[in-house]
């Protein structure tokens, strides 16, 4: 592989120069971290665990499985629903409009350092574009929905889920942390949009005599399997 060419300062724009400035010394001293775990006795692991964790988050694919899986069953209905609309916002916040405006280059771009601690983690390269951090918008965007929509005492799991993407972000050296931050508020901002459409949409789908909006309530694919069994 061609090693990326760097990215002097005198090319960012305004926007990156102000993000890079301002979060200099936070980005490095966390990328320094996650070296030390990757050159520690368990650099090892950590390095299997994270480059394998970090694709989970691909494009957002498993989410949107999940919420069209979770669409057809009742219970989880408004719940899958709801991933897939924060995923879509979260999605035209990130990818559509704020990474193309900031133009923010990737760490191993802006700094021989960064480059050298990309390298020795092994992992590839990754589209131009930094700030914020795709991967960990859709999975706060979609773990949102799931922690409002269902029992807290457990599915407080999913938003560990979630903080361990951006740090697998971080371990593999394709994102600052300060592009993880951005991924977290923009996902968090999504997904409680998208409980709230979900709100709107159910309350009116449960109005009296709303006959289309209570089909959609009330279809469960799971009734319809077991009700094919039994006959």
């Amino acid at each position: 592989m061609d090693l990326p060419v760097l990215v002097p300062a005198e090319q960012w724009n305004s926007l990156t120069t102000w993000i890079n400035t301002t979060f200099e010394t936070f980005d490095y001293k966390i990328l320094e971290f996650y070296n030390t775990l990757h050159t520690g006795p368990l650099g090892g692991f950590f390095d299997f665990f994270f480059e394998a964790y970090t694709h989970l988050g691909d494009e957002g694919l498993l989410f949107i499985l999940l919420g069209i899986i979770f669409m057809l069953f009742k219970k989880t209905r408004k719940v899958g629903f709801g991933m897939l609309f924060a995923i879509i916002i979260g999605a035209l916040f990130t990818n559509i409009t704020i990474k193309p405006i900031v133009a923010r280059p990737r760490p191993y771009v802006t700094s021989e350092i960064f480059r050298d601690w990309w390298l020795a983690v092994g992992h590839g390269l990754e589209s131009e574009k930094s700030f914020p951090s795709g991967h960990t918008t859709s999975t706060v965007a979609a773990m949102i929905p799931v922690f409002m929509m269902t029992n807290k005492k457990k599915s407080w799991i999913v938003l560990v889920l979630a903080v361990l993407m951006g740090a697998s972000r971080n371990y593999i050296m394709v994102h600052f942390p300060s592009d993880i931050l951005g991924g977290i508020i923009i996902g968090l901002i999504a997904g409680l949009l998208a409980c709230l459409i979900m709100k709107v949409i159910y309350d009116k789908a449960n109005a009296e005599g709303n006959k289309l909006g209570n089909k959609f309530v009330t279809f469960d694919l799971a009734e319809i399997i077991k009700n094919k069994i039994k006959s």
